[in-house]
């Protein structure tokens, strides 16, 4: 495996189906003057699929995004020893940068295990809490939470993990803040994802915070991953065989996507549906882990960042064309889901273009 690689690419998410209108030819943002750096630490025991997400989403080149050099992330792999047996020594790993690389890291995801109660290494734990002092951004994928807590740096702080391993996390990390039925939990400049497939939906919000929801978008298209997932939502769902043909949702998503700008509602959707509000909400509890007008705001947040980034100047019509309303439900919602507000968010993400 390589040890280092600057990519040229951006890639953020969230989704593109509702979006039908033609998308105009757009500018990306100005690049950084240098990479974001990011660091994956490798440890006795790690499990490859952690790491191939890692890989992925940050370390591979990209230049059907049309970003220059240094614009996407620099990807460095670093492990305590030369050689490292990985996933129950199934998998060797060598040729990697040691230790040092943590202390430039900009972002370090930590090592996960398949015994999240074995000892990290030492000198792993020293490096988690040195990049914490720097106030470096902090990631684990699955139970690389237990590394995370073993270093101290979670203490008083929200995080999450395997549901699998929920339990045991909370008898043996007390301090930790644990939300153990979500998918991921951003708390400052930690971030923690449940479990394998949960790495790629934190992953792709860290896309989206570094270069907005159109390189995002496109990293999710390049995936063929679903699309998007906020942290909130379940990490699983037990659910009986269904007694009809078809009890998806599919259709009706796809349909209220197309009608974002107009005024649904939860009765919309369940008359689209053919269905009582009732079943609707239990349906999308089922299958989403969500309520129905949670992912109608979600959508339309999603659909006006896109308009801004696309380089729509007007905010009375972002939050028109999204279905948000008014600029100041557009404010409150955006800031609510992004952190950003609607001018501060042009501003770190704006394209240059004619509005969609």
């Amino acid at each position: 495996m390589s040890q280092r690689s600057s990519q040229p690419d951006t890639g953020a998410r969230w989704p593109d189906a509702g979006d039908r209108r033609p998308a105009a030819p757009a500018r990306q943002p100005a690049a950084p003057a240098t990479p974001h750096r990011v660091v994956v630490i490798v440890d006795e025991g790690s499990n490859p699929f952690e790491l191939g997400v890692a890989t992925e989403l940050f370390g591979l080149r990209r230049p059907e995004l049309g970003l220059p050099a240094h614009g996407w992330y620099d990807f460095t792999l670093a492990a305590a020893a030369p050689t490292v047996r990985m996933h129950n020594g199934m998998f060797t790993l060598s040729g990697v940068a040691d230790l040092g690389a943590v202390d430039s890291a900009d972002t370090l995801i930590a090592p996960n295990r398949p015994d999240p109660l074995s000892t990290p290494t030492p000198a792993v734990l020293d490096a988690v809490r040195g990049a914490a002092d720097r106030g470096a951004r902090l990631v684990s994928f699955c139970t690389g939470a237990f590394t995370l807590a073993a270093a101290g740096v979670l203490d008083g702080r929200r995080a999450t993990t395997h549901w699998r391993w929920a339990g045991t996390f909370a008898e043996r990390y007390p301090d930790v803040l644990l939300q153990p039925d979500v998918l991921f939990v951003t708390d400052g400049d930690i971030h923690t994802a449940a479990g394998s497939a949960a790495a790629l939906d934190l992953g792709l919000q860290l896309i989206r915070v570094d270069h907005g929801a159109e390189i995002a978008n496109a990293v999710s298209r390049r995936l063929v991953f679903a699309a998007h997932r906020d942290g909130g939502q379940r990490q699983f769902v037990e659910r009986p065989v269904p007694a009809v043909p078809d009890t998806s949702l599919g259709g009706v998503l796809a349909w209220a996507q197309e009608r974002l700008d107009q005024p649904l509602g939860v009765a919309d959707l369940a008359h689209r549906a053919s269905v009582s509000p009732a079943t609707l909400h239990r349906r999308f509890q089922e299958q989403l882990g969500t309520t129905p007008l949670a992912w109608l705001t979600s959508e339309r947040v999603a659909l006006a960042c896109r308009l801004i980034e696309r380089g729509e100047p007007g905010l009375d019509r972002v939050a028109r064309l999204s279905g948000l309303g008014t600029t100041a439900n557009l404010r409150v919602r955006m800031r609510r889901e992004t952190g950003l507000s609607p001018s501060a968010y042009r501003r770190r993400f704006a394209t240059q273009g004619t509005a969609p």
